[in-house]
């Protein structure tokens, strides 16, 4: 095999998943049935010397008794382990609740563990090397199936440009109420690993294994994936950074935060949603009811909003990613918004290229604000907005976004330094410029506070050389009709059930 030794694994790795998707297992299945060996690997490498610890899962459950079997013995006690581990408490229990035994063919089962996990001692590697793997193996199995990883995986240069221009501090505690594979709070953590490191006392980087990153997901399988990474990454396990299976929105955690880093779940309409003993997802035509709330919605992007701004502390900052609805809805979303630019200091709006989401047919924008404490007088003075997508065309496979392509925005946003040093790139003689601002006046006067702003010419439309390829061309048409069917759905739906 060709390449570095990271990318060895991954490969090697994934070769196992095409195996594994002939005979029916899905690419996220695959995912999650190499986080349980993995796991069992390296719990057993913590025994034996040189780390001698105390044994995390007993003998007759543990990675060597799984290399004494073959056959049909090997799948009903691999079986037996996923049953019995399922009901721990901590982290062993959050990584295998609600576990399957996917892997139906013993062969293949076997296999696996002799071939793939069993060369490797996962503990000699350095915490980045292992977690770039297993990250390799996310971002693949998000690639090959939208409907897998995919709708829970943001691209990653996005998030690394974002944590750029938030620099967290090694003193700061991290949330992302709805944590996907835990990419914002992976990102957060070696952010600080790389910059701060060198400076932290031993209680410090004690303290940064912790009690740095706090996460959310309501999917139990996902969350397995999102503790696993930041496992292997080097986040303490216990307490577990990731609780799952209960919904963020249905209630406040009770805790308050310095950094929120999220990128909630698209889609429109909210409701109270439960994971039944199965596993899957059910819903209860439930709005949700929070005295914290401004206002009741059914929107689940407006109910992100208002959930995020009540888990910052008085000195918290949030970046949050929403759909252009979120920018432009009347109703409860103009009543959000001018609360939000009130009492808050909504600073700064990324407007994202489309083609960059796994999840197809999204509009989406970052917004970035500031808590501030409680005054008469609106908090927001300026917002700064960099437009990333009017021109701009990405694909998942053949332009995917890079970090480079974030560069302006992140010198323009000029991290660390107060807003009113921000100088605009847009002017009368460069009308060009992607990065201008609106003072709280002029946005106050727009029709329903509509932060859906941009002044960009769409050369498409006046030049057909400046059209995108036609495959670039026909999946954008493809996303907006996609998007606008999903509207219709939930028009009909909402209409069915009144």
């Amino acid at each position: 095999m060709s390449g570095n030794p990271t990318q060895q694994i991954v490969n090697k790795a994934w070769s196992f998943a095409h195996v594994l998707r002939d005979d029916g297992l899905s690419y996220m299945a695959y995912t999650e049935q190499i986080t349980f060996l993995l796991f069992l690997k390296m719990a057993h490498e913590q025994s034996q010397p040189p780390y001698n610890r105390p044994a995390l899962v007993e003998a007759e459950l543990d990675w060597a008794s799984l290399l004494a079997r073959d056959g049909e013995e090997l799948e009903t006690h691999y079986r037996h382990i996923l049953n019995t581990l399922a009901n721990r408490t901590g982290m062993i229990g959050e990584v295998f609740k609600r576990a399957r035994p996917e892997i139906q063919n013993p062969a293949t089962l076997k296999k696996l563990i002799v071939d793939l996990i069993e060369p490797v001692e996962w503990m000699a590697m350095q915490a980045d090397v292992k977690g770039d793997i297993y990250e390799g193996l996310l971002s693949k199995s998000a690639t090959e199936s939208s409907k897998g990883a995919g709708q829970y995986f943001t691209p990653r240069e996005l998030i690394r440009a974002i944590v750029d221009v938030m620099q967290p501090h090694h003193s700061d505690r991290v949330c992302d109420p709805a944590c996907g594979t835990g990419g914002f709070l992976l990102s957060a953590y070696q952010y600080v690993t790389d910059k701060h490191s060198a400076e932290m006392d031993s209680d410090e980087k004690k303290r940064l294994s912790r009690d740095f990153a706090h996460g959310s997901e309501l999917v139990p399988a996902t969350a397995r994936l999102a503790i696993m990474n930041l496992y292997l990454h080097g986040i303490a396990a216990d307490p577990c950074p990731i609780a799952s299976g209960a919904d963020s929105l249905a209630k406040h955690p009770g805790e308050r935060y310095d950094l929120v880093l999220t990128n909630p779940p698209f889609g429109k309409k909210s409701s109270i949603s439960i994971v039944g003993e199965d596993g899957d997802l059910e819903k209860e035509e439930t709005a949700y009811e929070r005295q914290d709330f401004w206002t009741t919605t059914k929107n689940k992007q407006l109910n992100f909003v208002q959930h995020v701004r009540t888990l910052l502390n008085d000195r918290g900052r949030c970046a949050i990613v929403v759909p252009d609805n979120v920018l432009f809805e009347g109703g409860a979303g103009e009543t959000i918004r001018r609360n939000l630019l009130r009492q808050f200091d909504v600073h700064t709006l990324l407007r994202l290229p489309t083609g960059i989401f796994y999840a197809q047919g999204v509009k989406a924008n970052v917004l970035f604000f500031d808590a501030k404490p409680g005054r008469e007088k609106p908090w927001t003075d300026r917002l700064w907005v960099y437009d990333l997508r009017t021109n701009k065309h990405f694909t998942l496979k053949t332009n995917p976004l890079k970090r480079a392509d974030l560069d302006e925005f992140v010198a323009c946003y000029q991290p660390g330094e107060p807003y009113a040093k921000r100088e605009a790139t847009w002017s009368e003689d460069n009308p060009e410029g992607r990065w201008r601002s609106y003072d709280f006046e002029e946005i106050d006067r727009r029709d329903k506070a509509n932060l859906d702003i941009f002044w960009l010419r769409d050369k498409s439309l006046e030049d057909s050389e400046d059209l995108p390829e036609p495959d670039e061309l026909a999946r954008e048409i493809a996303d907006d009709l996609q998007t606008a069917l999903e509207e219709f759905a939930a028009i009909a739906s909402e209409l069915e059930s009144k």
